[in-house]
């Protein structure tokens, strides 16, 4: 029979989140302050900043078995196919992949995709296990302990209750990583990837050798001021934001306004990080609204969940946004304003996601990369960003 030892989930034990709330049930990952969380008025946003995307516990011990005790909330679409039975927790030691375990039960919250009504169904809390652990250090550590990470589902709603384990834990040290802080829409958040780690920000991180505080936020990357000034706030050594996507399939806004709202944005950022490393990054591809406008919408008359733009493309002569007509203008302004600002860099997200790899690996959804298609981008990304000579390369650019 284990002997065991519940360790309380404290903040101190978490990375990738920038703020907690202690529920009736345990401690929740906020991924804004709750300062931010009171200057929106959409429910949504409310959702996915608290669906834990990048947020890990991170401690080190020389438990061989580890239980978390969760109640998570997962979010589910009326028409689209079933969730599977829990959502996935990935284990690491030592920074290698050790492990992964789903939690059954939990809240779920159904939304209907036609009226956007949306009902919860209570459920129990679950527990992920991992067992078989091995019970010295992989690091080469004298005391035997290894550093273990949990990353949490990055499409679920998760409170935190309980940590078992059959030895003592303590937090992690800090093991003097830079700090990579991106913001971006649900590709960013890791939609459709099937684990925490398989997020293209996450492989881009693991390649990196940086710590990520993910701010990628599904359908809400959308200039928000609050946004910009959390980044501003949040201690980074790199950041980089992923601007277009949302702007486009919610035609929120128009050109008069997007040009401004960018440079409002990266002005906010700048008053907190004036001289760190900033980088600009582009909309991937995605056919659907490349030329046409948003806004877009499921389209109902599919057999299986996809996307289609009801813009007319006619629309970009006054102004509406499309793809192509942002990468242009992310452009010039980056351009023109790294003429002052040597730090901040420009990638056009096709050298990520092009027009190549759509013809072997299409976006399933029209909107959405599956979990190849992530690490791709993350491969990717890593290889452009963080290698030796690249724009937020950690040892210098």
């Amino acid at each position: 029979m284990t002997d065991w030892i519940t360790t309380p989930v404290t903040p101190d034990l978490l990375r990738g989140a920038l703020d907690t709330e202690r529920t009736a049930h345990g401690l929740l990952p906020h991924r804004l302050p709750a300062w931010a969380r009171k200057q929106f008025p959409d429910s949504y946003l409310g959702t996915v900043e608290a669906q834990p995307s990048g947020v890990r516990l991170a401690f080190r011990t020389r438990a061989t078995v580890v239980e978390l005790d969760v109640l998570s909330t997962k979010t589910v679409y009326e028409g689209a196919a079933p969730a599977p039975d829990g959502g996935v927790y990935d284990l690491l030691v030592d920074g290698r992949p050790a492990g992964r375990a789903r939690a059954t039960g939990g809240n779920v919250h159904t939304v209907d995709m036609a009226t956007w009504a949306a009902v919860t169904e209570p459920g129990p809390p679950g527990t992920a296990r991992f067992a078989g652990l091995p019970a010295g250090a992989e690091n080469g550590a004298g005391d035997g302990a290894k550093d273990i990470e949990i990353w949490l589902p990055q499409a679920e709603v998760t409170e935190l209750i309980a940590l078992r384990t059959d030895a003592p834990v303590e937090a992690a040290p800090d093991r003097g990583r830079k700090v990579w802080l991106h913001h971006g829409s649900s590709i960013s958040h890791g939609a459709d990837a099937d684990g925490p780690t398989s997020t293209w920000p996450a492989v881009a991180a693991a390649r990196g050798g940086v710590e990520l505080v993910n701010l990628g936020f599904g359908g809400n990357a959308l200039l928000d001021p609050f946004v910009a000034r959390t980044v501003r706030d949040a201690p980074a050594d790199l950041i980089s934001v992923k601007i277009g996507i949302n702007l486009v399939n919610t035609d929120l806004m128009r050109l008069r306004a997007f040009v401004p709202a960018v440079h409002g944005f990266l002005d906010t950022i700048r008053d907190g990080h004036p001289d760190t490393p900033l980088l600009v990054v582009s909309p991937l591809l995605c056919p659907i609204q490349e030329d046409t406008p948003g806004p877009v919408a499921p389209d109902f008359d599919a057999t299986e969940l996809r996307f289609r733009a009801l813009g007319d493309p006619a629309d970009r002569l006054v102004g509406r946004l499309t793809l192509n007509v942002v990468r242009d203008e992310l452009s010039r302004i980056t351009a023109r304003r790294a003429a002052e600002d040597p730090n901040l860099h420009y990638l056009d997200g096709r050298e990520l996601y092009g027009e190549k790899d759509f013809a072997e690996l299409p976006l399933p959804d029209g909107l959405h990369p599956d979990s190849a298609t992530h690490r791709r981008i993350g491969e990717r990304f890593a290889a452009r960003a963080f290698a030796a000579g690249g724009p937020l390369a950690p040892g210098g650019g």
